[in-house]
C-alpha cells in the first residue's frame, strides 16, 4: 500500500505532501489542473522513463519520494541486499538536464531494479492499457495471465525451443548447391596448400635460429679460431702457461705449505681451461656452413611468413586451422547423411511440439470458458446487461501449425447489445465499453495479483450516467481487497471515495501552482457540486451532492456487510 507521496518541483507542482489511505482514493479537479501529474509522479518513482520536461521550470531538479508498506517485497529486498524498516522508502531525483537517480531505502538502484520492484507494489492502468486491449496480439497474453497452467506453458516452451534448434541446424545444412560447391573448392585449396607446407609446431623459431647462425658463420668461425689460438693452439697460449704455473707452484708448495691452496686453485684453472678448449674445438669441428642449407632455410622461412600473413594466423594457429578446414569439408561431404538424421529429429520434435501445443490449447480453452463467464458477469455489473464476451480460438495458418506461443490464434470478441453478433473488440467497442472491459479484466486479474495498490487513470473515458455509477461501485468493490487510486472527472465515481483529494491550480505572482488538498465532508460536497454544475454552486447542487454521498455511503456499508 502507498502511504505517503512527496512531490517537489514536478511540472506545475512546486511541493505536495499527500497521505493516502486504505480503500478508494479519488483525485478530482478541473481539466488541466494537474491530476495526471500525481499519477505521472508515482510512475516516475516506480521507474517509468522520465525527461527534463518533467522538472518544474526554473528548478534545477525535481524529486518524488514514496513510502510503501514493506509487505510482499521482503524476498526482493533480500535478493538485492537492501534493508528496510517498517516502511519502504523509494526516491527518484530528476535533474534539469534530464538525468535521474533512484534510491530504495537510501541504497542507489537502477531504473530496471525499480521497475522490478514496482511490479510487486503497484498496477497502473492508463491509456496504454486500452491500446493493448485493442491489439489482438496481446489477447493471448491476457488469457495466459488469467489461466493457471504455467506448467503447460513451460513444457511447451521447452518443446518449441527443441524444434527451433533442430530446424535451425537443418537450415544451416541445406545451403544451395552452388554455395556448397564454392565452399568445398575453397576448403580443398586451403587444405592442399597447408598440407603441402608440412607445418610443424615450433619449426619456425627453430629454423630462424639456424638461419641466423649460418648468416653469421664467417664471423663465428673467425672468433672461434682466435679463441682457440689464444687458449691452446698458439705460441705462449693460456693453457700452456697455466700448466707451467701449476708445475712450479706445486714444487714451491713442497717447501712452503702455505702455497698448497694456491697450487690447487691453479690446477683447477688448468682443468677448466682444458674443458673450454675441448668445447671450442668440438664446436668448431661440428660446423658445416653449407650455402645450400642456408638457401633452403631462407626459402622455408619465406613460405611460412607468406602463409601466416595470408591466413592472419601464427604457426600453431595455422595447424589448428588446417584441422578446422578438414572438419568443415567432412561436414559438407557428409551433409546429406546429417541432413537425413536432422530431418528425422525435426519430425519427432514437430510431433512433440504439436502434442504439447494441443495440451496447452486444451488448458487455454478451459481458462477461456471461465474468463468468459467472469468478464461477462463483471460487465453486467457495469451496466452492460446484454453483453456477451467470448474468447475466440482459430488454428494458426500455414505449416507447421504452431509457433512460439502454441497452435492457437486467440482474440477477444463481444456483443454489447442483445441480438447482435459477436465482433472483434477493436472494431465494435466504444471508448466507454473499452474502459469497462478493462476495469472488468483488472478486477478479475486482481484476485491473483500480489500488488497491494491499483491505480486507474482515465478509467471513466466515455462513461456517464448509470454506467458511471456502476464503475464507481466496481472501483469501491475492488478497493475492499486492495488500495485503489483513481483520477476521475465523474461525480458518480468521486462520491464513492474513502479518501478524496482535490487537485487545484492557481496563479500566484505570475507563476502557475498546483496544490493537492485532502477534502473533508464539507469539501467533498463543494467539489461534487462543482462536478455536477460547474462553478455555479447552488443550494440545489449542494443538496444533490449531499444526497449522492449518503446514497454511496449506504451502498458501501451494504457491500462491506455482504463481503464480510
Amino acid at each position: 500500500m502507498l502511504n505517503e507521496l512527496h512531490i517537489e518541483n514536478i511540472a506545475v507542482i512546486e511541493r505536495a505532501d499527500i497521505s493516502f489511505g486504505r480503500g478508494l482514493n479519488v483525485l478530482t479537479g478541473e481539466t488541466g489542473a494537474g491530476k495526471s501529474i500525481v499519477i505521472d509522479s508515482i510512475g516516475a518513482v516506480l521507474g517509468d522513463r522520465v525527461s527534463r520536461e518533467l522538472v518544474r521550470r526554473g528548478a534545477d531538479k525535481g524529486l518524488v519520494t514514496a513510502a510503501f508498506d514493506v509487505g510482499g517485497c521482503e524476498q526482493w529486498l533480500a535478493d538485492n541486499e537492501i534493508e528496510a524498516d517498517d516502511e519502504l522508502i523509494i526516491q527518484r531525483r530528476i535533474t534539469a538536464d534530464g538525468k535521474s537517480s533512484c534510491r530504495i531505502c537510501g541504497a542507489p538502484v537502477t531504473a530496471a531494479q525499480l521497475k522490478e520492484l514496482a511490479a510487486l507494489l503497484v498496477d497502473i492502468h492508463g491509456q496504454n492499457d486500452g491500446r493493448q486491449l485493442m491489439d489482438e496480439r496481446r489477447h493471448r497474453e491476457y488469457l495466459d495471465r488469467f489461466g493457471t497452467y504455467q506448467d503447460a506453458l513451460d513444457t511447451y516452451a521447452a518443446a518449441w525451443e527443441k524444434y527451433r534448434s533442430v530446424s535451425r541446424a537443418l537450415s544451416q545444412l541445406q545451403m544451395d548447391e552452388v554455395e556448397k560447391e564454392r565452399l568445398s573448392d575453397s576448403l580443398r585449396y586451403q587444405i592442399e596448400e597447408l598440407e603441402r607446407a608440412g607445418l610443424k609446431s615450433g619449426e619456425y623459431d627453430s629454423i630462424c635460429a639456424r638461419r641466423d647462425l649460418l648468416r653469421n658463420s664467417e664471423k663465428l668461425t673467425d672468433a672461434l679460431d682466435q679463441a682457440m689460438d689464444a687458449l691452446s693452439s698458439g705460441e705462449d697460449n693460456a693453457l700452456s702457461m697455466a700448466q707451467n704455473a701449476a708445475y712450479y707452484t706445486g714444487k714451491a708448495s713442497a717447501y712452503a705449505s702455505e702455497l698448497e691452496a694456491a697450487a690447487e686453485n691453479i690446477n683447477s684453472a688448468v682443468f677448466t681451461l682444458t674443458d673450454a678448449a675441448e668445447t671450442l674445438r668440438d664446436f668448431r669441428d661440428s660446423l658445416d656452413f653449407s650455402p645450400e642449407e642456408y638457401n633452403e632455410l631462407e626459402t622455408r622461412i619465406a613460405l611460412l611468413n607468406k602463409l601466416q600473413r595470408k591466413y592472419s594466423r601464427d604457426e600453431d594457429a595455422l595447424i589448428s586451422y588446417l584441422d578446422e578446414c578438414r572438419e568443415k569439408l567432412d561436414g559438407i561431404q557428409y551433409a546429406e547423411e546429417r541432413s537425413a538424421k536432422l530431418r528425422r529429429e525435426l519430425d519427432a520434435a514437430a510431433k512433440d511440439c504439436a502434442a504439447k501445443a494441443a495440451a496447452l490449447s486444451a488448458k487455454r480453452r478451459e481458462a477461456a470458458s471461465e474468463l468468459e463467464g467472469r468478464i461477462s458477469a463483471e460487465l453486467r455489473e457495469l451496466n452492460m446487461p446484454s453483453v456477451r464476451f467470448a474468447v475466440e480460438f482459430s488454428p494458426l495458418e500455414g505449416e507447421p501449425g504452431f509457433d512460439a506461443n502454441g497452435c492457437d490464434d486467440i482474440r477477444f470478441v463481444m456483443s454489447a447489445n442483445a441480438g447482435e453478433a459477436l465482433g472483434r473488440i477493436n472494431r465494435i467497442a466504444s471508448g466507454g465499453e473499452l474502459s469497462r472491459i478493462m476495469l472488468a479484466m483488472k478486477n478479475v486479474f486482481a484476485e491473483n495479483d500480489p500488488v497491494g495498490t491499483m491505480i486507474f487513470d482515465e478509467i471513466d473515458t466515455g462513461v456517464s450516467g448509470i454506467a458511471a455509477q456502476r464503475v464507481g461501485e466496481k472501483l469501491f468493490s475492488v478497493s475492499l481487497g486492495k488500495q485503489v487510486m483513481c483520477v476521475t472527472h465523474l461525480p458518480q465515481i468521486a462520491a464513492m471515495a474513502d479518501n478524496h483529494y482535490l487537485i487545484r491550480k492557481e496563479e500566484r505572482g505570475g507563476r502557475t501552482y498546483t496544490d493537492v488538498l485532502p477534502l473533508d465532508l464539507e469539501g467533498r460536497k463543494q467539489e461534487l457540486a462543482r462536478m455536477h454544475g460547474g462553478d455555479n454552486i447552488t443550494e440545489t447542487t449542494l443538496a444533490s451532492a449531499e444526497e449522492q454521498l449518503r446514497a454511496c455511503e449506504k451502498f458501501k456499508q451494504e457491500r462491506i456487510k455482504h463481503t464480510a
